[in-house]
């Protein structure tokens, strides 16, 4: 029972060291965050603007009006007398397709038909005059005569090389065959395109692909030109997407005389949607906090105060603030990394007036 009172008092003495420690401790802290110095923060006003919301694609220059001009019938090519870059004109032939040769026996053949059936039908002639045969006979004979005239007609228009005219004025972009070179029919030999229906194409991602209207102005730059500078308008949208990649085709044609050729590398930029007169803030005024929030600092009475924003338009410098912030607040833009609702901060301004007023302390006391 005695030992009561010494457990007592050990508990007592144990608290008596908890506790102040704690108020060690927490003067040590008070004492810190008192000597640490107030952030340096750069405000701006918050003030009405326009921003533009724009994305960034890349596309090709591609002809909309292409012929792959193919062999109609089997035989050798000759007289191919066009190559890669050759300007056309429409009805100019370029290559012919050998049929003399191939179809020489079949018109020999064809020939030879004919004959027999004009002489059988002679024969059936003189047996109908003298009653050896019925009339109807000579009816099956003369039948027999006249395909085999049709026949040889066919044949005599089928000899006759092919000759491969353009359809179009334009320009020869492939030639896949030599002559000398045997195809058969449905073969494409030469390739040619509309140099007048050339046009930049490009893939908009879902996402953006409703906001797409014919006429929207697009800026065009093209690497073949050293990075010059183009203005561009769509002039065809797709009405599918690509299911598998997910995007829209639009088609961009570029108003100014410029040379293009199919293949050309092109970068572009597309502006989607444009406000006016509405709140317009630099994008390192907005954080986004872990849980998804967005939030922007402004300064009243010398202290960040949190401000819950919504947004709306976006760039790679500016967003459209709709909620949270009106104008004339001051803004922090920079140095809002590591601030806290409520905490005290330093201007770049009252570091200047201060050293101003310092200087003008220490050239009093030197005059004196």
């Amino acid at each position: 029972m005695k030992r009561w009172p010494l457990v007592v008092l050990g508990i007592v003495i144990l608290s008596l060291g908890v506790w102040g420690i704690s108020r060690l401790t927490a003067s040590r802290s008070t004492k810190e965050q008192r000597t640490r110095p107030k952030p340096l923060v750069v405000t701006e006003k918050v003030k009405l603007g326009e921003i533009s919301s724009t994305i960034e694609l890349t596309g090709s220059v591609e002809a909309t009006r292409i012929a792959r001009l193919a062999s109609p019938a089997e035989g050798p090519v000759s007289n191919c007398c066009v190559r890669e870059g050759d300007l056309v004109k429409e009805g100019q032939n370029l290559l012919s397709i050998g049929r003399k040769k191939a179809t020489e026996a079949l018109l020999q053949s064809a020939k030879q038909d004919l004959k027999t059936e004009k002489d059988e039908l002679a024969r059936i002639e003189q047996l109908v005059d003298s009653g050896a045969i019925p009339r109807d006979q000579l009816d099956l004979a003369r039948a027999k005569h006249k395909r085999a005239v049709a026949q040889l007609e066919k044949m005599q228009e089928s000899s006759d090389d092919y000759e491969v005219v353009t359809p179009w004025d334009g320009v020869i972009s492939k030639v896949m065959v030599a002559d000398g070179n045997y195809v058969v029919p449905r073969t494409v030999m030469v390739e040619i395109f509309d140099p007048g229906s050339l046009v930049i194409r490009t893939a908009v991602p879902e996402a953006q692909s409703q906001d797409l209207r014919l006429g929207m102005d697009v800026t065009v730059t093209l690497d073949a030109y050293n990075g010059k500078t183009f203005n561009g308008k769509i002039s065809r949208i797709y009405p599918e997407l690509d299911r598998r990649m997910r995007t829209r085709i639009v088609e961009v044609e570029i108003p100014d005389p410029v040379k293009l050729a199919p293949g050309m590398f092109a970068r572009l930029n597309l502006n989607l949607k444009t406000m006016t007169d509405t709140v317009v803030v630099p994008s390192e005024a907005v954080i986004v906090t872990p849980k998804g929030l967005r939030v922007a600092y402004v300064i009243q009475e010398g202290k960040a105060v949190q401000r819950k924003i919504k947004t709306g338009l976006e760039n790679k410098k500016q967003i459209q603030v709709v909620e949270g912030l009106k104008v004339g607040d001051a803004l922090v833009v920079a140095g809002n990394e590591k601030l806290k609702d409520g905490l005290e901060i330093r201007l770049p301004q009252a570091d200047k007036a201060k050293s101003d007023s310092a200087g003008s302390s220490q050239k009093g006391e030197a005059a004196k």
